[in-house]
């Protein structure tokens, strides 16, 4: 199901209008409905502004129509619903877990591809990684690095970061962070 689709599904299931998730949000009227129509792509801070406000985590937005699930302990490669967008895929490992503590992606840069212009900065929380194909220019409080496969990072999530794929060929990472929701 794609994100539009699915924001209608949260929003009508919770029996929110546009109007009212757009002043609980603080995101337009106008373009929750372009995203409704899958006419505009969120970028992954306005959805996180539009769950934030319902409450609902991303890994639960992106679950909230999947039945349950028999075994709980393996999650196949078409079962890490996908959170990112523009050349990145952002493949959530575990999503239907309840009270998950952490949250493990498994990232995939097209050539170009960044986690977005702004560097990202949580609350709180740690991240860490492990780059297994191309090469990515991590930005951490404004220290440029460049990291090839079999680098890894560490990094406070309270610090501003990008992640940024400098190189001609896909580039994965697999990063772990705290807390589960972002």
């Amino acid at each position: 199901m794609d994100t539009g689709s699915r924001l209608k599904l949260v929003r009508e299931s919770y029996k929110l209008s546009q109007r009212e998730l757009a002043r609980r949000s603080g995101v337009t009227n106008a373009t929750i409905s372009l995203i409704e129509q899958n006419r505009v792509s969120p970028s992954v801070s306005s959805l996180k502004k539009l769950l934030e406000s319902i409450p609902m985590s991303l890994a639960d937005f992106f679950t909230f129509d999947q039945p349950p699930r028999e075994h709980q302990y393996i999650f196949r490669a078409n079962e890490q619903p996908d959170l990112g967008r523009h050349g990145l895929r952002l493949l959530l490992i575990g999503a239907s877990v309840p009270s998950r503590q952490m949250r493990l992606l498994r990232e995939q840069y097209a050539p170009g591809a960044s986690s977005g212009e702004e560097p990202i900065v949580h609350a709180e929380g740690e991240e860490c990684g492990l780059v297994t194909r191309g090469t990515v220019e991590l930005t951490v409080d404004g220290q440029v690095s460049v990291l090839n496969a079999g680098d890894g990072y560490y990094f406070p999530t309270t610090l501003p970061h990008r992640f940024r794929n400098i190189g001609a060929d896909e580039a994965e990472i697999i990063s772990a962070n705290t807390p589960a929701n972002f």
